[in-house]
């Protein structure tokens, strides 16, 4: 027996068939790529249409391989922080708002003047920001007030397939918390910043957990993928609750690293309603599991930056490179906040700097300071998981960009000095909802399928020491350039 993944991610749509015990099966995949409109500028969009398409057209190609016969159920991670409005039929009225847009900041400032920011965040587990609805919903009754009046509903991409396909739109708990106004104690929208915004609680889906199956699918999508009429659909979750479970961080006792094009450090709690520490979020795995970390908008995009600008050679020559060189020997302070500022300091109008340049500055120490202000960024955020983690809680690294480069996942050990063990799981995500739908259906526990690591990176000393001292130079030239954050 199998089930059937569905992965949107920011830069592509997949589609994937897992066994009973998480593996993947061999060719069993299907991949389209995806991408954000970002004109105007501050904008980062997508097409409701032509991404459900690239979706449908996934789930088409696998339901072509041999094991897709004997699907018993389908789950999906979705890009979260995203929303578009539709009318009664559920027909787009607008494109896809991602997390990425930055256009609502003056809405974002307008709010933080007009709400406690401290209960809001405790509330909701997020901070006031352009990455979350509030501020975006602010902005768009603002300036597209007839557009923002026509929209019968404000849903998530992935509430919006599920409308499409079954008629009828859910949010889970999960997708529900990255929007920023989901209550973390009543699991319900949040009367206060529904009040804030005058909206009805009506203008969001209804609410339930993942496990809450939908099966039926419409006349049209029954007739076009009748291996899947009587299956049930499970409600997607957000990338990183399962990009968490699918590297074996379920508990206090691990934290996951994923890099792919941003970053993230996330740890999972069961407590009833834990603190959320200052710059943090705190989001849902589901109705018993936090998700408590930071997320950074750098990742892999940086390294693709810094390979694309600083026309750098072969990736096998730079890895060997990198390898080789001394931490911090290049003595610059890169801010790699190029694409704006989460976690920690939520600056609204942060960008990317670089101090201490000379005529004698390569190539390749810009590399290598963009590469290793990544890490020193995300060691800002493990010191503030201290908090909720144990402080003997192992470190497991997934994601594309961390495993394509050894160089760089031993500058992450090293920045945060402490042992990263990096997995050979290569599908995080999907494998993630593949261990969620397992456990709906009974058949395992979240922790039954541990990932198998690939290696084990441990810090240098010498190496851990000068990192230090250019995380101070960097949080240096934060302050003198941005202030203290939000």
């Amino acid at each position: 027996m199998t089930v059937l993944i569905i992965d949107v991610g920011s830069s592509s749509v997949r589609a994937l068939l897992f066994d009973d015990a998480a593996r993947p099966i061999p060719g069993a995949q299907a991949s389209r790529p995806s991408g954000f409109r970002t004109v105007p500028p501050g904008a980062a969009t997508l097409n409701p249409a032509g991404l459900q398409a690239r979706t449908e057209a996934c789930i088409d190609q696998v339901l072509a391989h041999p094991a897709a016969k004997d699907i018993r159920a389908v789950g999906m991670a979705t890009l979260v922080g995203n929303v578009l409005g539709v009318d009664h039929a559920g027909r787009p009225l607008t494109p896809i708002y991602t997390y990425a847009d930055t256009r609502s900041a003056a809405d974002v400032a307008f709010l933080r003047n007009r709400v406690d920011l401290r209960a809001a965040h405790q509330r909701t587990g997020c901070i006031v920001h352009t990455a979350y609805l509030p501020g975006r919903l602010h902005w768009l009754r603002r300036t597209l007030p007839g557009r923002f009046t026509a929209v019968t509903c404000w849903l998530d991409f992935g509430a919006y397939l599920y409308h499409r396909w079954f008629g009828h739109s859910l949010c889970s708990y999960s997708v529900a918390s990255w929007s920023g106004m989901l209550n973390r104690a009543d699991l319900d929208w949040d009367a206060a910043w529904l009040d804030t915004l005058g909206l009805s609680k009506n203008s969001l889906p209804p609410l339930t957990d993942y496990d809450a199956a939908q099966v039926g699918l419409r006349p049209v999508y029954a007739r076009r993928w009748p291996a899947l009429k009587d299956v049930p659909f499970y409600l997607p979750v957000g990338d990183g609750a399962a990009a968490n479970v699918g590297s074996g961080c379920v508990n206090e006792t691990h934290i996951a690293l994923t890099v792919g094009t941003t970053a993230a450090l996330r740890i999972v709690s069961r407590a009833a309603l834990p603190s959320v520490p200052d710059g943090l979020w705190s989001y849902r795995v589901d109705a018993a599991h936090h998700l408590i970390g930071g997320a950074t908008s750098e990742g892999g995009n940086i390294f693709g930056w810094a390979r694309s600008v600083l026309a750098l050679g072969d990736p096998a020559d730079l890895e060997v490179a990198l390898a080789a060189r001394t931490p911090d020997s290049h003595r610059l302070s890169f801010l790699p906040l190029l694409a704006g500022e989460r976690s920690p300091g939520w600056a609204s109008g942060a960008t990317g700097a670089v101090a201490g340049l000379r005529l004698s500055t390569t190539a390749l120490d810009l590399l290598q300071a963009a590469l290793e202000g990544v890490a020193l960024r995300l060691a800002l955020i493990a010191d503030q998981l201290a908090a909720v983690a144990r402080s003997d809680a192992a470190i497991i690294g997934g994601g594309g960009a961390l495993v394509a480069s050894r160089a760089w996942a031993q500058i992450m050990a090293d920045a945060l000095d402490r042992p990263l063990h990096v997995t050979a799981e290569e599908e995080i995500t999907a494998r993630g909802v593949a261990i969620l739908i397992l456990r709906a259906l009974g058949l395992c526990a979240l922790d039954d399928y541990p990932p198998a690591i690939a290696w084990t990176l441990h810090p240098r000393p010498a190496a851990a020491t000068a990192l230090r001292a250019a995380r101070e130079r960097q949080a240096d030239l934060y302050r003198r350039l941005i202030g203290e954050g939000e």
